[in-house]
């Protein structure tokens, strides 16, 4: 009897896999218990109190679907970029809207231009959709500018994605050269700035609202999960053209967004005092995981994250024994997948207590391995 399957070719193909292992899955699987959650470039210090009475204000209402058009919070935010509605799309975190423009613009076969090392969320979207990626090697632990332009002027690709700042080197490009290299590209090429760490990165990395919102070709991607302490709520925002915008509406689930965490992100908006207490305490932190990196011997890199990656000297054997190492003690870290990315660790800030943990754990872990 012949094989059947009840997939499309595509889907058959694909692996079924899980970007991230979380740290759920490591408790589950090896019988250790996180003690310190450091590793997911989550915002340990959380939301703000308002957030959270907003939510407990308004749990009540959760019986009703969420306004499907998203009206209330596109005008907050447009108002808090200083642009209009019409700019803005929503949806569940940045992963979700990387899959709705992937599938937007992306054909079977079609190549799709990113990083080598990036952000594996969206190869992951690229690869169900049944795009080709075309990647770049790092340069000097950022992301290439110059080499990712020459492969979209090689490839004629539908889409490129370029992160600013960066994950998972916490590296920046400058404003004025990401903006160069947004009107450098062909306007048949689809431009994603992702800026999950906008919040936290220097100002002169961030390339104003006017810059880019002309630009039919560019879409740029945020989200209130690193900066808002709001990962779980899952509420990403996209800014483009307003007709670049309104192609969401296309394929988007219009009932897909979580009433509740809508009205988070609402109160997060209100709340820029608590953001700004917030952001710096994510500076102090990643100061502080400098310290105590270059205690050990280990060589931190400089970061406009909520994370600082840790050069730890040799290689990714060396780094992924680190990081199993440091679960031994209930210290949950990650590191970059891909060569020569993957000689480094990577800490995401976290409170004072965490800190502390990994302050004891790394010397002893360093030690084991000789």
């Amino acid at each position: 009897m012949s094989a059947f399957s009840r997939f499309t070719p595509l889907a058959s193909a694909l692996p079924s896999t899980v970007p991230f292992v979380g740290p759920e899955a490591i408790e589950r699987q090896s019988g250790l218990l996180v003690k310190a959650r450091i590793g997911a470039n989550e915002n340990g210090f959380g939301p703000a109190p308002s957030v959270l009475a907003a939510m407990r204000e308004q749990a009540g209402d959760i019986w009703k679907y969420n306004d499907p058009e998203n009206h209330t919070l596109k005008e907050a935010l447009a108002a808090h970029l200083g642009t209009a509605a019409a700019n803005i799309a929503i949806g569940g975190g940045i992963d979700e809207l990387l899959g709705q423009i992937v599938r937007l613009v992306v054909e079977p076969g079609a190549p799709v231009v990113t990083s080598l090392g990036g952000y594996p969320t969206f190869n992951f979207h690229v690869a169900g959709f049944g795009g080709q990626l075309v990647t770049v090697p790092y340069s000097n632990d950022r992301e290439d500018l110059e080499g990712l332009l020459d492969a979209v002027k090689r490839q004629n690709p539908p889409l490129v994605y370029f992160a600013n700042p960066d994950n998972p080197m916490g590296s920046w490009w400058d404003a004025g050269s990401i903006v160069a290299f947004a009107k450098a590209l062909p306007e048949t090429t689809l431009l994603i700035l992702d800026e999950a760490y906008s919040e936290t990165g220097p100002a002169a990395a961030l390339p104003s609202i006017t810059s880019l919102i002309d630009l039919p070709n560019v879409i740029r991607t945020r989200t209130f999960s690193k900066a808002y302490g709001l990962a779980g709520a899952r509420v990403g925002y996209a800014i483009s053209t307003p007709g670049t915008a309104l192609a969401f509406d296309k394929i988007r689930n219009h009932f897909g967004m979580n009433r509740l965490a809508t009205v988070a992100a609402l109160a997060a908006l209100k709340d820029q005092a608590y953001l700004s207490e917030v952001v710096a305490n994510i500076h102090a932190a990643r100061d502080r995981i400098s310290v105590i990196a270059r205690a050990n011997g280990l060589a931190p890199l400089a970061s406009a994250t909520n994370f600082v990656a840790i050069d730890a000297g040799r290689d990714g054997a060396h780094a992924r024994a680190i990081v199993d190492g440091l679960m031994q003690h209930g210290v949950f870290i990650r590191m970059p997948g891909v060569a020569p990315l993957n000689r480094c660790i990577r800490v995401s800030v976290g409170p004072e207590a965490d800190l502390a943990l990994f302050e004891d754990a790394l010397p002893q872990v360093l030690k084991s391995l000789g």
